[in-house]
């Protein structure tokens, strides 16, 4: 799906999310609640060139992977520019997460996060040299015996947490 200058943010006090408005009565509700989200939010509704350009890269990454439909990509790549453009700043969460001990550069925004409970994917959306900020790809990801991490959220974490995804154990995966 291609960026639209139609589009828009919504901020939805009866869901406490905010919500793209993506034109004929197509919305999509992401996982953010309203106090998560920065002022800009509130002051600028339409959706800006760079949040076009940002999404429809993301879009045409994920794509490539010919591993989820068009209509998936779209959701996370909406997702990823609410959380690159719209979340406020995080602290990094990296406790629940094992460091990376392996040689393999790091080289795709796709990447695999492993707890103490289980190893979910994330695409980075951003990130410094000590940080990423990261959105979640996995259906209730468990970051401990009590906390799931719901699909979509965000969550910051020192980049020596990210491991490589093994795209080919995906394919097969998913298949």
């Amino acid at each position: 799906m291609q960026a639209s200058k139609e589009w828009r943010w919504l901020q939805c006090r009866t869901q406490n999310r905010l919500l793209v408005d993506l034109g004929d009565e197509l919305q999509l509700c992401t996982p953010f609640r309203l106090r998560q989200l920065t002022a800009d939010s509130i002051s600028s509704p339409t959706f800006s060139v760079e949040e076009a350009e940002f999404y429809q890269n993301v879009f045409d990454y994920l794509c490539t992977y010919g591993v989820w439909s068009e209509a998936q990509c779209c959701q996370i790549s909406l997702n990823a520019t609410a959380t690159k453009f719209h979340l406020l700043p995080m602290q990094a969460k990296s406790w629940f997460f094992s460091p990376y001990t392996g040689s393999d550069v790091l080289c795709n925004a796709v990447i695999s996060l492993e707890s103490k409970e289980m190893t979910g994917e994330c695409l980075i959306v951003d990130h410094d040299s000590e940080a990423s900020l990261c959105v979640n790809l996995t259906a209730n990801f468990k970051l401990d015996e009590n906390i799931v991490l719901e699909q979509f959220q965000a969550i910051k974490v020192l980049n020596n947490r990210i491991h490589p995804l093994l795209v080919s154990n995906k394919l097969v995966r998913r298949a």
